[in-house]
């Protein structure tokens, strides 16, 4: 066993618990420094580059909504201490806790693998989700322009996607997203968790003030980009009372469209999640904590399909009402149809035979 004893401030995460599969564990114990002392030596990020094979990625869950994705990052410095993404940080030997936020990884080459993977002649198009893991706007995109450039190549296919994000930073892509809002080929979600500055801050430590977000979702949605808004997650005790005040603020800055995520704390998260209650907010701890499970069959989390996302019981079925009650009351009720797959084409290259008429035949059926 290795131990540990710096206690580490700045990020969502209060500790940093050995990766599953490792064959070593380190465990922190308590050497008398508080919270309340002095501050230790800032976490510094390591960004590290991925040699992926493929960018485009798929799943078989019926709760997620989309089949297809692209994560052009693994890892994530805003820190959520909920995010569900911190488990696969194990399979890269590395902790979920700190090394999540501090260890990132970005794929270098996703724009040219995307435009490989869309030149097929085999693909067919459905539309892709980017984000569906970590957070395609999260700090590192500013240097690295990954997320950009993957939209620049579906922008040049005319390819569908939707994009979910808690960054406002979405909003340098304009340029991009506008255009392909007005062919039906983009929606947005914006992630807003808080309007307590306070709880954002200590719950999403390096993401957009809530104050970022909603205005984020009028700017989007005045250049005529579609928005959905997440309250995600919605947190028993915690942030759940604020449901109805986050989506009454979004359909006011133009949201068209809501959806919300019941808390989910599977492997490591749980732990994570209780060591930042205790020591984040203590007189509220042990209530949470007791909700969570009364919607969870009495376990921290369920990750049945079907109920992972909602919860059940009494505390989840509350939820669901008042969510659905608030869509009705602030016209959040859009159901959004399927993009518009059509219009796909693979633009034409250097060399490409055309016809008569200056265009390259389509793909085939």
């Amino acid at each position: 066993m290795v131990t540990f004893t710096q206690q580490i401030r700045g990020r969502g995460a209060r500790s940093n618990a050995t990766g599953r599969y490792e064959s070593q564990v380190r465990e922190a114990f308590d050497d008398g420094w508080t919270l309340d002392d002095p501050e230790p030596q800032q976490l510094s990020t390591e960004v590290m580059a991925e040699k992926a094979k493929v960018i485009i990625t798929h799943n078989d869950s019926p709760d997620v909504g989309f089949s297809a994705s692209i994560n052009p990052y693994r890892g994530c410095e805003h820190g959520c201490i909920y995010c569900y993404a911190r488990p696969a940080h194990a399979y890269m030997g590395l902790s979920p806790g700190l090394d999540f936020e501090s260890k990132l990884f970005f794929k270098p080459e996703a724009a040219r693998l995307l435009e490989a993977e869309l030149s097929k002649p085999r693909y067919r198009p459905e539309f892709i989700h980017i984000g569906g893991n970590t957070d395609p706007y999260q700090p590192q995109e500013r240097r690295r322009r990954i997320t950009r450039q993957v939209i620049e190549v579906l922008s040049r296919f005319n390819h569908p996607f939707s994009v979910i994000t808690k960054s406002a930073l979405i909003l340098r892509d304009l340029d991009l997203l506008a255009p392909m809002a007005a062919r039906d080929l983009v929606r947005v979600a914006i992630s807003v968790t808080s309007l307590d500055r306070k709880l954002s801050r200590s719950m999403e430590p390096r993401a957009a003030t809530p104050e970022k977000r909603i205005e984020t979702i009028r700017r989007l949605a005045e250049a005529g980009v579609p928005v959905t808004v997440m309250f995600a997650p919605c947190i028993p005790g915690l942030n759940d009372h604020e449901m109805e005040a986050v989506l009454e603020r979004a359909a006011e800055a133009g949201a068209s469209g809501a959806g919300y995520v019941a808390l989910r704390l599977p492997m490591e998260i749980k732990d994570l999640f209780r060591e930042w209650l205790e020591t984040d907010h203590p007189d509220r701890a042990r209530r949470v904590m007791s909700l969570v499970r009364q919607m969870r069959g009495g376990k921290d989390y369920d990750a049945q399909w079907g109920k992972r996302m909602r919860g059940e019981g009494p505390i989840g079925e509350l939820m669901s009402r008042r969510f659905k009650a608030a869509q009705k009351r602030y016209g959040l009720e859009r159901r959004w149809g399927d993009l518009d797959v059509t219009q796909f084409r693979v633009p034409p290259k250097t060399g490409d035979q055309i016809d008569l008429f200056g265009e390259v035949p389509p793909p085939p059926p």
